[in-house]
C-alpha cells in the first residue's frame, strides 16, 4: 500500500474505527461494510503495517482525573530547529500533545494538563527552557473529536445513511 492509496473499503474502516475504536471489533465494521471479519482484519494489519494507522488513542477527561486546567500554549521555534524543540516538548511532565504548523511565526503547538496554575507555569517555564518562545497561552474549556466524514463521501461530505432507518452508517 503506497501513500494515499486508499480504497472505499479502506476509507470506511478508518471512518468506523474513528467513531469509536476500542468498542468497534472487526466484525462490527464487517457487517456495515458487508464483508467477512477476516477481510476487515487483513485491511487493518495492512493499514497498521503501512503506518496509516498510528495507534488508537484514548480521549480522556482531564477534569474528571484530576486535571482541571487543560491549555494550548502556542510557541515559535526558528524553522531549522522547529522539529527537534517539538519532540523536546514532548518530554515535559505535563505536556499531552505538541503539533508542528508549517507556516507562520506560531509553529508548534503545545497541549498540556495541570493540577493548578503552578502546573501550567511550571511548564511554560520548561518550554522556554528548551528554546520555544511562548507566543499565547488559551485555557481550553473543552474539546472535542469527531470522525473525519470524508473518508465515507458520498460525493456531498455527508456519510452515508442506511436505508433501512435513516442514520448514519
Amino acid at each position: 500500500m503506497k501513500d494515499g492509496d486508499l480504497d472505499s473499503v479502506d476509507r470506511s474502516i478508518l471512518y468506523y474505527l474513528q467513531q469509536d475504536a476500542r468498542r468497534t471489533s472487526s466484525s462490527d465494521i464487517a457487517k456495515q461494510l458487508d464483508l467477512s471479519s477476516s477481510t476487515v482484519r487483513t485491511r487493518l494489519n495492512k493499514l497498521e503495517e503501512s503506518g496509516i494507522i498510528r495507534g488508537y488513542h484514548i480521549d480522556i477527561d482531564y477534569d474528571l482525573a484530576g486535571y482541571p486546567l487543560y491549555t494550548k500554549i502556542i510557541c515559535t521555534a526558528p524553522v531549522t530547529e522547529r522539529d527537534g524543540l517539538a519532540n523536546e516538548a514532548r518530554k515535559i511532565h505535563g505536556v499531552t500533545a505538541v503539533r508542528e504548523i508549517m507556516t507562520g511565526k506560531r509553529n508548534v503547538y503545545v497541549n498540556a494538563i495541570g493540577e493548578d496554575h503552578d502546573d501550567l507555569n511550571r511548564i511554560a517555564e520548561d518550554l522556554d527552557e528548551v528554546g520555544l518562545e511562548i507566543v499565547d497561552e488559551q485555557l481550553i474549556r473543552d474539546e472535542y473529536v469527531c470522525p473525519y466524514h470524508g473518508f465515507l463521501d458520498a460525493g456531498d461530505g455527508s456519510p452515508p445513511v442506511d436505508a433501512d432507518d435513516g442514520t448514519e452508517r
